[in-house]
C-alpha cells in the first residue's frame, strides 16, 4: 500500500497567495455567481430558454481561461438535451489521474431571508458570503484551480487532472451518468477523486466525508371523498384523510421517538464508522446539537454526541416536508377536506439501495389502507448512498498533515446525513480509486434555507489543504 512521504511546500508562501487570490479574485465573482438564479433544473423546467445556467457556465469558463495555470485546457460539454458540464485538464508530471469535481446549479429560493438578504442578493457580512450557491457550491471551481495555481508557483508535481462541474446536482445528477459515459476516455482511469461539495463538523479543521445517506421520496395522497363537505354533517361518519395519512405514517415512523419501524429501511453499521462517529461526536461536543435554530424550548432527540451523529449519518429518518389539501388557516372553514396529501422525505443509510426501498415505502403506505380510502404513493426520488472505499494510509497522512498545517487541529472523519447523487456514481465509475469529499457547509451555513453563507477563512485553508493533498498524491512511495 503507498505510503504518504514529505512534500517540500512552502506553506507560508502557499497561504499567502491563496488569500490574495480569494479575496481580490474569487469572492468578487462569486457575489456575481450569487445574483445569477441558476437554479437546477428540477426547479426550472424552462432552465434552456431562461439562460440562467449558461450565464453561469460562461462566468465560470471566463474566469478559469484567464487563469496563470500553464497548459490548463478549458471546454464547455454540451450534450444534445442536457444540461452543459465545464470540463477542464491539466497535464501531469506525476503518475495517476485525479479528478475534481464541483457543480453550478443551486436550489430554490426559500423563505426566511433576513432583511436585506436574499437568495440572489449578494452580501459580506463578518467573514461570511451570504447567498445561495456560494458554498454549494459555486466556489468549488474556483478553490480547485486556484489549488493548482499555488502549486505550479512553486512548481510542486502533481498528477494528470481533469475537472468536472455539472449543473444538475440538485436535481440528482440525472445528466451526470451520460457525461460520464460520454468522456469516458477523456477522463481514463482515476486514482483520487476530490470533490468540494460536502460539509463540515466545525471550522477548526479539515473534514473529510466518509458516507452520504440515501433517499426514498415521493408523495403519499389519502382521499376519502370526490369534494369536501361541512364537517358538523359528516365528521363521524366519512374518515379524515389526515387522521389515515397518520394511520399510515404509523406504519413507518414512532411517532413518540422517530425510530422507523421496518427493517428494510436499515443496514448493519461497519465498525469503523461507528468509530469514528463516536470520536467526531466527542470532538464537536454539545455544538453539534446546539447549532441549529430551535424555537422556544425545543430539545435534540439525543444529547449523546456519538449517537447524533450515527442518527444522522447511518440511520433512517422521516421527514414531511410539502402537504397538500390543506387550506392556510385564514381560509380554513368548518369543511371535511376531500383529501391529504403529504410530501415524505425519508433519508436512507449508505449502503441501504435507494430503488429498492422505494419500492418498499409504496408496498407498505398503499397495502390494505384503513376504510379502504383511496391510497396512493408515487415515488418521485430514489437515491442510493455513499460508503467510501477503505482510506489508504497516504491519503490519511497527507490529510491529517494538511489540516494540522492550516488549520493547526487533526482531519476529522464523519459521515453526512445529506444526499448526494453523484457520489454513488462516481464510486461506480471509479471503483479502484480514493476519495477525498470535503467542503464549507458547516454549522449555521444553512445549505438549501435562508441565509445560506460561505465561510470565507475556512474556503482559504481548504483550498491550502487541498493543494497539499494534491502534492501529496504525487508524492506518495
Amino acid at each position: 500500500m503507498p505510503q504518504a512521504t514529505a512534500v517540500e511546500i512552502d506553506a507560508q508562501e502557499l497561504e499567502e497567495l491563496i488569500s490574495r487570490k480569494w479575496d481580490e479574485d474569487i469572492v468578487p465573482h462569486l457575489v456575481e455567481y450569487i445574483r445569477i438564479p441558476c437554479k437546477s433544473p428540477h426547479f426550472d423546467a424552462d432552465w434552456a430558454a431562461n439562460g440562467h445556467i449558461d450565464e453561469a457556465v460562461d462566468l465560470a469558463e471566463r474566469w478559469s481561461r484567464d487563469q496563470p495555470i500553464p497548459g490548463l485546457k478549458i471546454e464547455v460539454v454540451r450534450l444534445e438535451g442536457r444540461t452543459p458540464v465545464l470540463l477542464f485538464e491539466l497535464a501531469g508530471d506525476a503518475p495517476g489521474t485525479i479528478l475534481m469535481y464541483g457543480h453550478l446549479d443551486k436550489q430554490p429560493e426559500m423563505i426566511g431571508w433576513r432583511d436585506g438578504y436574499g437568495p440572489w442578493i449578494p452580501v459580506l457580512h463578518e467573514g461570511k458570503l451570504y447567498g445561495r450557491g456560494g458554498a454549494d457550491d459555486g466556489y468549488a471551481i474556483f478553490a480547485s484551480l486556484l489549488a493548482l495555481q499555488a502549486l505550479k508557483e512553486q512548481g510542486i508535481a502533481h498528477a494528470r487532472i481533469v475537472g468536472l462541474i455539472e449543473t444538475c446536482e440538485e436535481s440528482g445528477s440525472y445528466d451526470l451518468p451520460s457525461y460520464l459515459d460520454a468522456l469516458k476516455s477523456r477522463v481514463g482511469d482515476v486514482d483520487l477523486v476530490i470533490g468540494l461539495d460536502s460539509g463540515c463538523g466545525n471550522y477548526e479543521q479539515l473534514w473529510v466525508t466518509t458516507s452520504l445517506r440515501g433517499l426514498a421520496a415521493g408523495t403519499l395522497t389519502v382521499e376519502v371523498l370526490n369534494e369536501g363537505v361541512h364537517s358538523g354533517d359528516a365528521s363521524g361518519i366519512v374518515p379524515s384523510s389526515f387522521r389515515i395519512a397518520r394511520l399510515l405514517l404509523d406504519r413507518l415512523e414512532e411517532a413518540s421517538t422517530g425510530h422507523i419501524i421496518p427493517n428494510e429501511f436499515y443496514c448493519d453499521i461497519p465498525a469503523e464508522r461507528s468509530e469514528q462517529a463516536i470520536l467526531a461526536g466527542r470532538t464537536l461536543g454539545d455544538p453539534m446539537l446546539t447549532r441549529f435554530p430551535f424555537a422556544g424550548k425545543t430539545e435534540p432527540m439525543t444529547t449523546n454526541h456519538g449517537q447524533a451523529v450515527l442518527n444522522r449519518t447511518w440511520r433512517p429518518f422521516l421527514s414531511v416536508v410539502g402537504a397538500d389539501g390543506l387550506p392556510p388557516i385564514k381560509d380554513a372553514g368548518n369543511v371535511l377536506r376531500p383529501k391529504t396529501a403529504l410530501k415524505l422525505s425519508l433519508r436512507l443509510p449508505p449502503l441501504v439501495d435507494g430503488q429498492r426501498a422505494t419500492e418498499d415505502l409504496k408496498r407498505i403506505l398503499e397495502a390494505d389502507p384503513p376504510e379502504n380510502a383511496k391510497v396512493s404513493f408515487e415515488p418521485d426520488q430514489s437515491a442510493t448512498g455513499w460508503h467510501a472505499p477503505p482510506t489508504a494510509p497516504w491519503l490519511k497522512e497527507v490529510a491529517d498533515a494538511a489540516s494540522k498545517q492550516f488549520y493547526g487541529k487533526p482531519a476529522m472523519m464523519m459521515g453526512e446525513g445529506g444526499t448526494i447523487p453523484f457520489m454513488a456514481m462516481l464510486g461506480d465509475s471509479f471503483p479502484d480509486a480514493q476519495f477525498l469529499i470535503t467542503g464549507v457547509l458547516g454549522p449555521k451555513s444553512n445549505a438549501h434555507g435562508p441565509n445560506e453563507f460561505l465561510h470565507i477563512a475556512y474556503a482559504k485553508k481548504l483550498t491550502a489543504c487541498v493543494a497539499q493533498v494534491i502534492a501529496g498524491h504525487a508524492a506518495r512511495e
